[in-house]
């Protein structure tokens, strides 16, 4: 069954908001308000604006994400990752964030998924980063029995397929033009700072 929530929303004037709950591995919550995209039995995409600038480390790479940029947001249920395809607020692509997760589940309320440290980063330039190792209490081959390792092997193999998929989503279905009276409001749907709980 497929909710095309938000574009019905948009019809009737208003928009409706999906949370998402990230659980942290030290299960720690934080959670975002979104709007949701598109919504199917075992997978979602969202959207969601960011008001404040922040800066993603990665070794000796610094990648600034603006003020006013925003992200699609993929999510499965039968994969060990999720997405953020970051664009600014002009539409032009910052990078593409893969968390690897677990426990991905998705209803017409909230897309709610375990964190498991380790994030891949690729870069319009075709560079791709792999985030946080240094975090992580073992060796990432040892770490929670080699899942992580697996599914970051698995991300790697299909990472140029996601991406592909991803950005032709971008110039069709989730253009920029479709996001920009989201936007330009001093308070967007899916603009809700996150809120962390512990």
């Amino acid at each position: 069954m497929i909710l095309h929530v938000a574009v019905r929303a948009e019809r009737m004037g208003k928009v409706e908001i999906v949370t998402e709950r990230k659980i942290r591995y030290d299960s720690g919550i934080v959670e975002y308000a979104c709007v949701p995209l598109d919504i199917r039995k075992g997978s979602a995409v969202l959207f969601h604006a960011i008001r404040e600038a922040f800066t993603i480390e990665a070794g000796s790479r610094n990648i600034r994400i603006p003020k006013g940029s925003y992200t699609t947001a993929y999510y499965w249920t039968d994969r060990p990752y999720n997405l953020y395809f970051m664009r600014d607020g002009e539409g032009r692509a910052l990078g593409a964030y893969f968390n690897i997760v677990r426990n991905t589940v998705i209803t017409a309320s909230m897309v709610s998924y375990e964190d498991l440290i380790i994030d891949c980063m690729a870069l319009p330039d075709g560079e791709v980063l792999i985030l946080d190792e240094h975090e992580l209490p073992e060796p990432l081959d040892r770490f929670e029995n080699g899942y992580v390792r697996r599914a970051l092997d698995e991300l790697t193999a299909s990472m140029r397929d996601v991406l592909s998929a991803v950005i032709a989503d971008s110039v069709g279905i989730y253009r920029h033009d479709r996001f920009i009276p989201w936007l330009g409001a001093k308070r967007d749907p899916g603009s809700a700072d996150g809120v962390e709980r512990q």
